[in-house]
């Protein structure tokens, strides 16, 4: 789809219609309008059992399948709503700017969605994640095609009714493009699901996301230092092994990277945090079993792990640097917490120095 290039400018809101040629230029808040599907468990069933080609998984089958299984949500925003949303980026960036003392710009795609929008944007990540991997398989070609397809396209299912906001550094692809999402109608229930203003729970989660695009602009060679973490990982699985030393690399940065976030988007945020912080935790431990074993299965639980240590490491450093101080790690690859450092943040604060 074509892009129309305009001059950069403060992000603000636009509305966006995936059927048209006109995609709104740089640095732009848009929502997506097209008409979404109802759920079906038919259409889930079918497009599994239809799945179909020569490879693992059968991605389109898996992204029709998860959205088949996905009620979409709205993106009928109102004007204040659509306003909302490109405040609260654009004041996020310059509040994460003046707080964590760090030079970054928003990704150029700022987009509000619902959840198979979300399902869309994510496909190919996991495809191309996924790609190395795809030889390794013991079962009948088409058995495993069919198990493998159902399988992701339940994952992707499962997370597009739980990611609020995402930070999109596109691992993996051609170019250098970073994206920022926000899946609105998961915001608007956890909200009414947590009790809490709905404006402010949605100023806070951009506080988060915005934090994430200030460690990948303040350090442009994090994406290249995690792509080839990962890919170490990967090609091990490819040849039958496993790499745990690059498998805890990515999980050691990883951790850096949720726990600096977790840190910026309250100390940065300019409104009153800890209920939201209060109830937000609860509902993460409240899960129920079911709910608790597909995370389980999916790593969130290890995510969850990642927000705690990391969150923990952070505020110490901030305690004795400032928020500025913790912005250090993103000057140098070398300054990244070791996993020793992320449970003794007093070792990182002796070797690393307070300026960059």
């Amino acid at each position: 789809m074509p892009v129309a290039e305009e001059e950069r400018h403060e992000p603000r809101f636009d509305r966006y219609d995936e059927n048209s040629t006109h995609r709104t230029g740089p640095r732009k808040v848009y929502t997506r309008n097209d008409e979404p599907s109802s759920v079906s468990l038919y259409r889930v069933v079918r497009a599994v059992a239809d799945s179909s080609g020569d490879r693992p998984i059968d991605w389109a089958a898996a992204a029709e399948a998860a959205k088949a299984a996905t009620d979409p949500g709205s993106v009928a925003l109102s004007e204040t709503q659509r306003a909302g949303y490109a405040r609260d980026v654009r004041e996020a960036r310059d509040r994460v700017r003046e707080v964590a003392a760090v030079e970054f710009d928003l990704p150029d795609t700022v987009e509000v969605q619902h959840r198979h929008h979300w399902i869309d944007a994510n496909v190919d990540t996991f495809r191309r994640v996924m790609a190395p991997l795809e030889g390794q398989t013991g079962m009948v070609p088409g058995v495993a095609r069919t198990v493998n397809t159902g399988t992701m396209g339940l994952m992707l299912a499962f997370l597009a009714n739980n990611v609020l906001g995402q930070y999109d550094p596109l691992l993996l692809a051609d170019g250098d493009d970073h994206a920022l999402y926000f899946v609105h109608p998961n915001i608007g229930r956890v909200a009414g699901l947590l009790d809490v203003d709905e404006d402010r729970f949605r100023r806070w989660i951009a506080f988060h996301e915005v934090a994430h695009a200030a460690e990948f602009g303040a350090a442009p060679w994090l994406s290249t230092h995690l792509e080839s973490q990962m890919q170490e990982g990967i090609e091990a699985l490819t040849e039958g092994r496993l790499n745990r030393d690059a498998l805890q690399e990515v999980n050691v940065t990883m951790t850096a990277v949720e726990g600096y976030a977790e840190l910026v988007m309250d100390r940065a945020f300019d409104s009153e945090y800890a209920d939201l912080r209060e109830k937000l935790e609860a509902r993460r431990r409240g899960r129920g079993p079911i709910g608790k074993l597909v995370r389980r299965l999916l790593g969130l639980g290890m995510k969850r792990r990642q927000y705690e240590r990391g969150k923990a490491f952070f505020e110490r450093v901030a305690d004795e640097r400032g928020v500025h101080g913790a912005s250090v790690v993103w000057s140098d690859p070398d300054y990244l917490p070791t996993d020793e450092e992320l449970d003794d943040p007093a070792a990182w604060l002796a070797r690393v120095p307070a300026e960059p």
